[in-house]
């Protein structure tokens, strides 16, 4: 047993001891699920949102994302993960009663993209919120352009229970302020999800293949599965990789986010919202009378910036996200690392939740040192080469400025989590437990991960990736189709809708600045000048 695993043992023991596994049963969890619209025929809708599921700027669990046909769905955060997945299954059923011949598509890859300007941004009315997040998306598509914009993905946020952090600081004899005590050790846990995050696209990545018109001329060394198809044999999620959505922004400027302590992190997100970007200037910022994006800088906003996990904390209405975590500390931790995985109709699956909720406490409990610029890069290079080839035999990540095969290190990650996911369950033989015991079956059998099964049956059936996600999109639909919602259930979402249109229309009548002057009373606000009616609308 490595010193490591020692460490973690005795912190277990003493957990255990002092009554934890109660306490973490507070954990809360939540999803925010992404999904294409898409038209009978698989091609992107080019229909707006619909009207009977609210507003899209103020419902707070159906809006979209960058597209308009990007519909983004989002749980309460609750401490049962069966219950947050009821909740899911549910808001896709209802959403379904409002699609009419669309579908959701079921992967995270799109398909039959007709150019970027068949790719409509997402709108969300006439107010100057609603502009600026019309703006913001522009932007993003002038940078990096529409078609990377459109991946789907699913963003699982986690937050450890009060209970439970009062009795993890007292464990560990820390006598400091409980926001900064979190705050550091979220921090942590979030260097080691960054440092073993490759696990969760091997285990969980679902996009091993592509529809050439993703690539459109830009296929790279990715090989022809069949006439429409490109893939790499033994990728687990392109959607991860080097053809997925990264920050552009990294190759000309440098930027990457610190996360030293979450000052740092704070100071390198809002040094790169302050400084200017040349090839940024070249787009032009209000060009005649119409903006190309929020500004020419480094990033537009903070969500601009992509990273596999985020620690985040709840804004007030347009509060800037920095200023949210200066003030309030870290709320919940987000990781952004998963698929939408089509065997799941609703994208994803019991087995994930029960598993990510060990990984989340295993990288809390390991010691955790900064990360210098060598494993930063061993980081990044470790998500590309197992978004690419993680199932590939022999493959080798970087650990320690040392080669080791991946299947080794997954080894030892899920050896050790037997332990974790036994004290969250409070028992040997509890769901957690078992999850770690099924994702081992996937490092010894490759075989039985989703981007290996996803492959088969498109080998065993004859199909592209077109033609199987098109096939499990409408097996959904008449799934979603045919279900029934409660009539509790289903007056909570018909009163969530009107009421996110009550509210947009008060916005857009509340309005009483231009856009340039809303603009920028957002970028000044300050640390100690919370959001208020004037702030948020000018």
């Amino acid at each position: 047993m490595s010193a490591t695993s020692r460490t973690l043992e005795r912190s277990l023991v003493r957990l255990r001891e002092a009554g934890a596994s109660d306490r973490l049963k507070g954990n809360r969890i939540g999803l925010e699920k992404e999904g294409l619209r898409v038209a009978a025929d698989g091609r992107l809708a080019r229909t707006p949102h619909p009207s009977g599921l609210g507003s899209a700027l103020t419902h707070p669990h159906i809006t979209t994302d960058f597209s308009e046909a990007l519909i983004e769905l989002v749980t309460p955060a609750l401490t049962d993960p069966r219950e947050v997945l009821d909740f899911l299954r549910d808001i896709h059923v209802f959403v379904h009663r409002h699609l009419g011949d669309e579908l959701l598509w079921a992967t995270s890859m799109p398909c039959v993209i007709e150019g970027a300007a068949s790719i409509p941004l997402a709108r969300y009315g006439t107010s100057n919120a609603a502009t600026m997040k019309t703006v913001y998306r522009r932007g993003l598509g002038n940078r990096y352009g529409r078609i990377m914009q459109v991946i789907a993905g699913v963003h699982f946020n986690f937050s450890f229970a009060d209970a439970f952090w009062d009795l993890y600081q007292d464990q560990l004899g820390e006598s400091g302020d409980p926001l900064g005590f979190r705050a550091e050790a979220q921090m942590g846990m979030t260097r080691n999800l960054q440092r073993i995050g490759w696990l969760v696209p091997y285990l969980f990545g679902a996009s091993p293949a592509v529809c050439d018109s993703f690539v459109q001329g830009h296929a790279a060394d990715l090989e022809r599965f069949d006439a429409h198809t490109l893939y790499y044999p033994h990728a687990t999620s392109l959607r991860m990789g080097d053809i997925g959505y990264q920050n552009k922004q990294e190759e000309g400027t440098g930027m990457k986010a610190s996360y030293d302590s979450l000052d740092a992190y704070v100071r390198s997100l809002t040094w790169a919202i302050e400084t200017p970007c040349p090839q940024y200037e070249e787009i032009g910022v209000k060009v005649g009378d119409r903006y190309e994006q929020l500004n020419a800088h480094v990033l537009q906003i903070e969500n601009e910036y992509y990273s596999t996990v985020r620690p985040k904390q709840i804004t007030e209405w347009m509060e800037r996200p920095t200023l949210a975590l200066r003030r309030r500390g870290v709320r919940y931790i987000e990781l952004r690392s998963l698929d939408v995985n089509l065997f799941d109709p609703e994208g994803v699956g019991l087995e994930q939740l029960w598993f990510l909720e060990v990984l989340m406490l295993h990288c809390l409990l390991q010691e955790s040192p900064r990360i210098n610029a060598r494993e930063r890069r061993d980081i990044d290079e470790n998500q590309v080469l197992t978004a690419h080839r993680g199932r590939e035999p022999g493959l080798r990540l970087a650990r320690d400025r040392e080669p080791v095969r991946l299947l080794d290190w997954a080894r030892g990650i899920l050896g050790e989590m037997v332990a974790v996911a036994e004290l969250l369950d409070g028992c040997s033989d509890g769901p957690r437990a078992d999850s770690v015991r099924r994702q081992m079956e996937k490092v010894e059998h490759p075989e039985l991960t989703p981007s290996a099964r996803m492959l088969q049956m498109m080998r065993e059936e004859g199909e592209g990736f077109f033609a199987l996600a098109r096939r499990l999109s409408e097996t959904h639909r008449r799934a979603f189709r045919s279900a029934t919602l409660n009539p509790e259930r289903l007056a909570f979402f018909e009163r969530l809708a009107a009421e996110s249109v009550e509210r947009q229309l008060g916005i857009e009548a509340a309005d009483r600045v231009d856009f340039d002057t809303f603009l920028e009373t957002y970028f000044t606000q300050s640390e100690h000048q919370p959001p208020t009616d004037r702030a948020s609308r000018g």
